[in-house]
């Protein structure tokens, strides 16, 4: 038997939900039938793609070595099934978009409104993921286009640099210094900090790129505290529990609401280089052509974007709970 479509796409039903069962169950079929379409796949290939005694299941060499051209196959063929379906209508939907969290915020929503009004017959899509992920979608055709943070340098994938997005100190709006502009980071050296934790393949605002700009500036290491998530760090941040460098945009609402403060520092050019990612030769429809184009012109200028004024800080409540937390470190 010959290698095929549907041996590759069994394939990598069961490598990504990295059991039979459970790839059973996503292509809807039963359990011995995805093992014999397997195996049937070995038999072609004349090597063992599973290691069938782990659990959960992962790839042998041979299935290592398969994934990538695995995939590549898929996508080309999915290509040429939006090819030919886009014969019918240049703007025909739908377009997916993966886009990192933090990026999906205010400016973002604002052109991928423009866009929808403007072509109304295409349906957008849209998750969230962290970057190594997005790259992840795109490459499986599983996305048109991919918004993430950092350059990816993958020979599949071509990226295009849309800005760098600011990144400003986050406090509580009762910090001493919120709403001010200091000299250096170094006033900031005794503080405690929030960042996400290490993660192999996040490339967000993570505790290394955090020190990185500490070290950068002479100081040694902070006090941290890693918090795997964006919305904890912002209400720990406005509870005074701590700084945190964050994407401008991640905490435009809660600036404009007072909720959150910022500090201003001299010489901090602290910024995350965005870049809009689509698969190598793969197939763009006109609307998503259209819709990478708008993400150049009219999102990547917000990218630019000086910061905005500070919220106007809160004392009263707020500031005495602040003085009971810093008495209690």
């Amino acid at each position: 038997m010959s290698v095929d479509a549907d041996g590759l796409k069994t394939f990598l039903a069961v490598h990504r939900t990295q059991s039979f069962s459970k790839a059973a169950h996503a292509l809807h079929r039963t359990q011995p039938a995805i093992s014999r379409r397997v195996s049937q796949l070995e038999e072609a290939l004349g090597a063992t793609l599973f290691e069938r005694g782990s659990v959960p299941l992962v790839l042998s060499q041979a299935g290592r070595v398969l994934l990538p051209y695995a995939e590549r196959a898929l996508a080309a063929l999915q290509d040429a099934e939006h090819a030919v379906r886009n014969l019918s209508g240049a703007n025909a939907g739908p377009v997916s978009i993966a886009v990192v969290g933090t990026l999906a915020g205010r400016d973002l929503s604002s052109v991928l409104r423009r866009f929808a009004e403007r072509h109304p017959d295409v349906r957008i899509e849209l998750r969230t993921a962290r970057s190594a992920e997005v790259s992840v979608f795109v490459r499986r055709g599983e996305a048109t286009l991919g918004i993430r943070y950092d350059h990816d340098r993958s020979a599949d994938l071509d990226s295009t640099l849309l800005g760098a997005e600011p990144l400003l100190v986050a406090c509580a709006p009762d910090h001493p210094l919120a709403g001010r502009t200091i000299r250096s980071l170094a006033q900031l050296a005794d503080e405690h900090w929030l960042a996400f934790p290490e993660i192999p393949g996040q490339r967000e605002v993570a505790a290394s790129h955090v020190f990185g700009i500490f070290r950068a500036a002479g100081l040694g290491e902070a006090k941290w505290t890693p918090v795997d998530s964006l919305t904890a760090q912002k209400r720990l941040v406005e509870a005074g529990f701590g700084l945190a460098l964050i994407p401008q945009s991640s905490v435009a609402e809660e600036r404009s609401a007072g909720a959150i403060g910022a500090i201003r520092v001299r010489g901090l050019h602290a910024g995350s280089p965005v870049f809009v990612v689509v698969r190598r030769g793969g197939f763009l429809s006109a609307a998503a052509q259209r819709l990478r184009q708008m993400l150049i012109e009219d999102y990547a200028p917000t990218l630019r974007r000086s910061a905005p004024a500070s919220a106007p800080s809160r004392g009263g409540v707020r500031g005495r709970a602040r003085s009971r937390r810093r008495s209690a470190r």
